[in-house]
């Protein structure tokens, strides 16, 4: 049952970083492209290494607590840098493709 569960984990954490990666790969601009690597293949990750901590966890006499480590760490970093990075493209004005421009808010009138 647990090589079960630990061979899902890792599939569909396979599978994110690999969906992930393609978004890196074929997105057009650099906003879009942020979207895989911060999301995609950070739940990606994060899959891979739950399985791992099951793993190690149900050896017996030993605890691993290093995945756990990884994964939090994984999880605050991965948005504070990508929010960096998109607030450093947009001081410096990158361009971007006419699809991820924003409209500007306009409050509906029929009120």
């Amino acid at each position: 049952m647990l090589e079960t569960i630990l061979a899902l984990l890792i599939i569909i954490g396979a599978f994110f970083t690999l969906v992930g990666s393609i978004g890196l790969y074929k997105l057009p601009d650099f906003y879009m492209r942020l979207h895989g690597p911060t999301k995609a293949t950070t739940l990606g990750v994060g899959a891979i290494l739950v399985a791992s901590a099951l793993y190690f966890s149900f050896k017996p006499g030993e605890i691993s607590l290093h995945e756990i480590l990884v994964m939090v760490f994984l999880f605050i970093t991965a948005p504070v840098s990508a929010h960096l990075m998109a607030k450093a493209a947009i001081h410096i004005k990158l361009k971007q493709i006419e699809r991820t421009k924003n409209t500007p808010y306009q409050p509906d009138n029929n009120n």
